[in-house]
Parts: C-alpha cells; structure tokens; sequence
C-alpha cells in the first residue's frame, strides 16, 4: 500500500516550509530526550517518518545508531543537506525487521495511516524492536478521518483507542503526555504523545 498521494505532495511541496516552523533548536526537546535516555551509546534506532531529519539529527549526535526513513522525496533530501542525515524512502509497509531496534521514534507520522492499517503497523513496529526496546508514537486525537485545510489525510485517534492498540501489540505505556499545537496548516489540534516499552510475554 502507498502512501496518500496528496499527502506526499504537500509535504514535497511544503518540506522547506515545515522544517522552518518543525525544525527543532539546538537541543532535544522534551519527548526526544525522554525517548533517548535509556539508551546506551550505539544502540540502534528508527527514525520512522523522519521529516527534515532534526530529530534524527540529534540521536546521531548522542551516540545512537539511526535509520531514518520517510515517505517524502523532499523531506528525505532536505534531511540531508540540512542536518547531514543519511535518509532513505521508505513507507510504512516497507519495516519488516525482527528484533532489530533498541527505539523506534514515530513522531506524528503515523496519523497519516488508515485507520485500518494501524493494528498492522503498530504490529510491525513492535515485532522490530527488541525485548525492551522503546517506542515513542505521537499522534492527533479525535474520531474519524479527514483532510485538512493543505489537504492532507488525518486519522485521529482516542486515547483509548490508541493505547488498546498498543496494548495488543504488547507494548506497555510508561509515560504519557497530551496537548494541542498550531500546525502547518494553522490549526490549533489536539495530541497525545505515548512511550512505550516492549515487554515478551
């Protein structure tokens, strides 16, 4: 399955434009330090939807082994040549790995999925990481799916659909943040941010 063909063109369109206002600081912001501090130098992480490349950027920095992907041609470019970050095109259908990654870093990529496909790639996403990996998700909440203003496609989720979600792929909540922020498109929407840790049994 491919990614949303408009999605993708507003965000080759508008890659410059989101790395201005998304593109992070000098520092690891809160989620990311928070997702980053369990792990050792070397560990192996996945960048999964990796935007302009910042976060990435960051985890290379602190001594992480990253693998950065995302659907976007531009953004994948503009990581890059901003942050220096070796990125590859890739769309969720494409992880297929096993017991591969000590994190996996899915900062608001996901909610571009359908709905129908969550299960099998939060499925995907666990079967990846390794007993104890870390799993970080962001996503927009609410109910339904729908294009915004750019005409990119949203599912939004609840939280108690998200965790149940989680819970069956047999990642464990460890820690939980919500909030609302002005988006590209100038909508003020509302977020949950998740850390997971995956546990064998």
């Amino acid at each position: 399955m491919s990614a949303d063909a408009q999605t993708l063109a507003v965000y080759n369109a508008k890659a410059a434009d989101y790395a201005t206002r998304f593109g992070g600081t000098g520092k690891p912001g809160k989620h990311l330090s928070r997702f980053m501090a369990p792990m050792p130098e070397g560990a192996r992480v996945l960048d999964l939807g990796c935007g302009p490349g910042a976060s990435a950027a960051h985890m290379a920095a602190a001594g992480l082994v990253v693998d950065a992907v995302d659907a976007s041609t531009e953004m994948v470019r503009l990581a890059g040549q901003t942050h220096g970050v070796t990125a590859r095109v890739a769309t969720f259908d494409d992880l297929d790995d096993t017991n591969h990654f000590d994190g996996i870093w899915a900062n608001f990529s996901l909610l571009h999925a359908p709905r129908g496909a969550l299960p099998r790639h939060i499925a995907a996403i666990a079967r990846a990481l390794r007993s104890g990996g870390i799993f970080h998700i962001g996503m927009k909440t609410g109910t339904g799916t729908a294009r915004d203003p750019l005409q990119r496609i949203y599912t939004y989720v609840t939280e108690t659909e998200l965790t149940t979600l989680l819970h069956n792929a047999g990642l464990h909540i460890i820690a939980k943040d919500k909030g609302h922020q002005v988006g590209l498109a100038g909508t003020d929407d509302a977020w949950i941010v998740l850390l997971t840790e995956k546990k064998n049994g």
